[in-house]
């Protein structure tokens, strides 16, 4: 294997394992999570925070596992 499909392999699986974590810990807090939404004032950014970065990590995941079987997209010259 080369180096670089070492390091994608590598990138791959901790974004894999960290949105894995990060869902699996969504399912065990979602009462507590919607509680405090619930609870007014600034409280509601935190679900959107949480959107945001599962948005931010499982993007990652999702860009190095094509990355990997080296399907790209198309770029096209302007």
């Amino acid at each position: 294997m080369p180096a670089e499909r070492n390091k994608t392999l590598a990138r791959t699986l901790f974004y894999g394992v960290l949105s894995t974590g990060l869902y699996f810990l969504l399912y065990l807090f979602n009462a507590e999570l919607q509680q405090y939404a619930k609870q007014g004032g600034w409280s509601f950014v935190v679900p959107i925070g949480v959107a945001f970065l599962f948005s931010i990590v499982h993007g990652n995941f999702t860009g190095q596992f094509w990355d990997l079987f080296g399907i790209r997209a198309k770029t096209t010259k302007k």
